[in-house]
């Protein structure tokens, strides 16, 4: 709908997909993607599309309206939890290795898939991140009126660098931010001193009616059990592994602590580049200055 109506505006401003690609220094095939509904402009794209049509902000406040994720799709195997988590009330969290994916800020997110199977293929990626970050509208709420969203981090999970040391410090500053939201609790398992070691990364889900059930992942699958017996025991693991962990401040020490690295190592990655090209321009003129020297030509005399 959205598309159909920018494509309204632009010919009735007069205007090829191709003049407004070169005016927005984009392809053609930009314009066309976003007129056939199938990517989603950036905010600041429409306020220039508004611009370029003469509509005012027309298209912007259009944009607003728009349910931009009401088409987003996930994998089959994972569909099913998906869809429970749009409506669950609670969600316990157990993640390993990587930040989960409530948690993931936009760089993070697309980081991951650009060293996936869609690495490459940009289009791709862009729409796996929004439909990984379709799922966090729910909890990540300004009022922190969302569900109740309870998470551990095995401290792997903001050790592991993806991305650079860039994208790290984003997403510990996201931590820090999205914690300070009264739905959401985060703790960092620590490498050592705990009993409790749970192998795989988990959910505990409650939906509205009461019911609970336990998700887990494998190589390219999903699993979704709400067995009572499994659910408890899982539940039991879940708890026990919880009270082993730093209380919620210490947690958040510890995030704090790795965020003030991230910095550090992207201080150092920036002044080793800076250097480089320092070193890469005086080999440059060394090379030029290094070269033969062409004697002045004598005029002739007369």
């Amino acid at each position: 709908m959205f598309g159909e109506e920018l494509k309204y505006a632009r010919e009735a401003a007069g205007c090829t997909q191709g003049d407004v690609g070169k005016l927005l220094h984009c392809d053609r095939t930009v314009i066309s993607r976003t007129e056939s509904g199938k990517r989603k402009p950036t905010v600041e794209e429409v306020g220039e599309f508004d611009r370029l049509y003469g509509t005012g902000d027309l298209l912007k406040r259009l944009y607003g309206r728009v349910d931009w994720d009401a088409s987003v799709e996930h994998p089959d195997w994972f569909q099913e939890q998906a869809d429970r988590e749009a409506i669950a009330v609670g969600l316990r969290v157990y993640q390993d290795s990587l930040i989960h994916g409530l948690l993931q800020c936009y760089q993070y997110a697309r980081a991951i898939f650009e060293t996936g199977d869609a690495a490459g293929k940009p289009e791709e990626i862009e729409e796996l991140t929004r439909a990984r970050l379709s799922r966090q509208s729910r909890f990540i709420v300004p009022d922190g009126d969302g569900p109740l969203l309870i998470v551990i981090l095995d401290e792997s999970a903001i050790r592991t660098v993806v991305g650079g040391p860039s994208v790290m410090r984003r997403q510990m500053e996201h931590l820090l931010r999205v914690a300070q939201l009264p739905n959401v609790i985060i703790h960092v398992a620590p490498f050592s001193g705990r009993r409790m070691i749970i192998k795989t990364a988990m959910v505990l889900l409650e939906l509205p009616d009461g019911q609970r059930s336990v998700y887990s992942e494998s190589l390219e699958q999903g699993h979704l059990s709400d067995a009572p017996a499994t659910v408890v025991k899982y539940q039991r693991h879940y708890d026990q592994l919880r009270a082993e962990c730093p209380s919620e401040c210490e947690s958040l020490r510890l995030i704090a602590d790795a965020l003030e690295g991230y910095r550090d190592d992207e201080q150092r990655a920036r002044r080793s580049h800076l250097a480089e090209e320092q070193l890469q321009r005086q080999r440059r003129r060394g090379l030029h200055r290094g070269g033969p020297r062409i004697p002045p030509q004598r005029r002739p005399r007369t």
